[in-house]
């Protein structure tokens, strides 16, 4: 079982160019943790994995504009707490590092999981002024979230179980 307050509070802790507020920073985070929490119901994405993958994908930014390495620097600091901080096998760890890597360059997956990830990013777009579009979505949930314009009909899928 993974301690995400504690994870989470490692990477918080990390030097960084982002305040609490920062458009790629904490707040995003946990919103892309809830749409992918979200779209997993639907989706069979592993919620473990989209938990992961949500605070690392932008943690490693070096500004808010444009860093086309970001992601495979968020992959590669999942792989320095990975065995410390939080376990994944191999396999899901080549998912997670992937999905890191690739979610500001690649469109569609045919990988639930890597959908998942992608869309729950990309449904936070419009904090950047932009509209999600639906045909940039993989998984048919997150298309209709895109379509009805805002999520908020669906947050009642929000898992309340979990640890912040």
């Amino acid at each position: 079982m993974i301690d995400y307050p504690a994870l989470w509070q490692a990477v918080l802790d990390l030097p960084s160019h982002r305040t609490a507020h920062s458009v790629h920073g904490p707040d995003h985070w946990k919103r892309v943790e809830r749409n992918a929490l979200i779209i997993a119901t639907d989706s069979g994405a592993d919620v473990e994995i989209v938990r992961l993958f949500a605070l690392f994908h932008d943690a490693r930014r070096v500004n808010e504009w444009e860093d086309p390495e970001h992601g495979a620097r968020g992959a590669a600091l999942a792989g320095l707490y990975r065995g410390k901080l939080f376990e994944l096998s191999d396999e899901s760890f080549e998912i997670l590092h992937y999905a890191c890597t690739w979610h500001t360059g690649g469109r569609h997956h045919e990988n639930p999981t890597i959908a998942t990830c992608w869309d729950a990013d990309r449904l936070d777009l419009d904090r950047c002024g932009i509209t999600p579009d639906p045909d940039y979505m993989s998984t048919n949930l997150a298309k209709k979230i895109a379509e009805h314009g805002s999520i908020d009909p669906w947050l009642n899928l929000v898992p309340t179980n979990l640890t912040p």
